[in-house]
């Protein structure tokens, strides 16, 4: 595995202060695009293609969970519809909207993204980048 994985991350976790509506959030958005459910245990769930990469979790130390300034997290999607898909899905589900879905020039002209707000306050990123020009080797 790890020498086929392209990541540099393990896995990314998030808190949350209500477990249970964070899990109902994530559980309806997350299929939408592919990602499911991989493994739980009791106020913890990781989601991810195949292996356990984005966990919610209620904090271990027992304090409330606060919402990182200046930290996100992001998806990465293989086409804009599917980053338009995870924003209607969001939203609909209890996100605030935080930048619809579009171009970024500030990103490069190959970026493509929004931003949402999850029920905890999380700054969540859906993108693609077109990489049809970038060399496999």
């Amino acid at each position: 595995m790890a020498d086929s994985n392209p990541s540099i991350l393990s896995h990314v976790s998030l808190g949350t202060n209500d477990f249970d509506a964070a899990k109902k959030f994530y559980d309806a958005v997350l299929p939408e695009v592919g990602i499911k459910e991989i493994m739980s245990h009791p106020g913890a769930v990781a989601y991810g293609k195949m292996f356990p990469e984005f966990w919610i979790q209620k904090p271990i130390d027992g304090n409330p969970a606060s919402v990182g300034n200046g930290t996100h997290v992001a998806f990465l999607f293989p086409t804009k519809a599917e980053v338009d898909k995870f924003f209607e899905v969001a939203v609909k589900n209890g996100a605030k909207g935080d930048g619809k879905p579009g171009a970024r020039e500030e990103y490069g002209d190959k970026y493509y993204g929004c931003f949402v707000r999850d029920l905890d306050g999380h700054k969540v990123e859906g993108m693609y980048y077109d990489m049809s020009d970038v060399p496999t080797s």
